[in-house]
């Protein structure tokens, strides 16, 4: 295949791709309501509906179609094949009873951050993270944490082609002031996040890579600002989120 080839998306499948994501977004839709959003023929995503229907992908209900519960194999698959998932779940879980916050394995695919495992404490909040979902890697620590393990060149090609946008007022979005606090993360050992994704949220973020310091994922601890402020993020949540990442990174590359 020409690298041309390569290059150009199937039509088909796009279409495909972009009804499940916006049944995933907005919930149960019929073929009218998703044609006015996607601009496209009704016809064109009615045949759509109809193949997804029949693999599975889709069922129909009241309200239109929503997803079909055969996308939960497959994302229970891709997840159980991670080399990172089995080492780093027990970890998870001993954190989340430690600290009684949300602890959170994240890792990255294609330059996005994807929540791979979370498990929350007796204090936890909710946020809008759940397992799987994926979120820019410069909005959260444990993203940046990933980003400090990166080349600088390959930091620049994430930015080139997802950019920095913004999801609170203090999310960074300037290129050398990312570059700045990647500088910073590399020798503290600790990305921070201060409301930089829900606002009053603060949380920590430790890499975890493989033998060669290539990241492999991260770990996170996140909490309200008014728990996880600056002393107790910098104290004893750091030194235990850092002992942590190192044993996963040992049971990791010796398994």
């Amino acid at each position: 295949m020409t690298q041309e080839g390569q290059r150009r998306p199937v039509k088909t499948a796009t279409t495909a791709v972009a009804i499940l994501e916006c049944l995933k977004t907005d919930g149960p839709q019929g073929p009218t309501a998703l044609a006015t959003e996607l601009g496209l023929a009704k016809s064109t995503v009615h045949r759509h509906l109809k193949t997804l229907e029949r693999e599975g992908f889709v069922v129909p209900d009241d309200d239109g179609y929503r997803i079909g519960l055969r996308l939960l194999d497959f994302g229970i698959h891709a997840r159980n094949e991670h080399p990172l998932y089995e080492v780093a779940r027990p970890k998870v879980e001993e954190l989340a009873e430690q600290t009684g916050e949300k602890v959170w394995c994240i890792t990255e695919e294609q330059g996005r951050g994807v929540h791979l495992y979370g498990a929350g404490g007796h204090q936890s909040v909710r946020t809008p993270a759940r397992d799987g979902t994926q979120t820019y890697l410069h909005q959260i620590a444990a993203g940046k944490a990933i980003l400090s393990a990166f080349s600088d060149e390959r930091v620049n090609e994430i930015i080139d082609e997802h950019g920095l946008p913004a999801k609170t007022t203090k999310t960074i979005t300037d290129p050398d002031e990312l570059s700045t606090e990647l500088a910073t993360i590399r020798e503290r050992g600790y990305a921070l996040n201060r409301e930089e994704i829900v606002p009053k949220l603060h949380a920590i973020g430790v890499a975890i890579t493989d033998t060669d310091g290539i990241p492999v994922g991260a770990l996170s601890i996140s909490g309200p600002s008014n728990r996880l402020n600056d002393d107790r993020l910098t104290g004893d949540i750091a030194d235990l989120l850092l002992g942590a990442a190192n044993e996963v990174e040992i049971n990791l590359n010796f398994s």
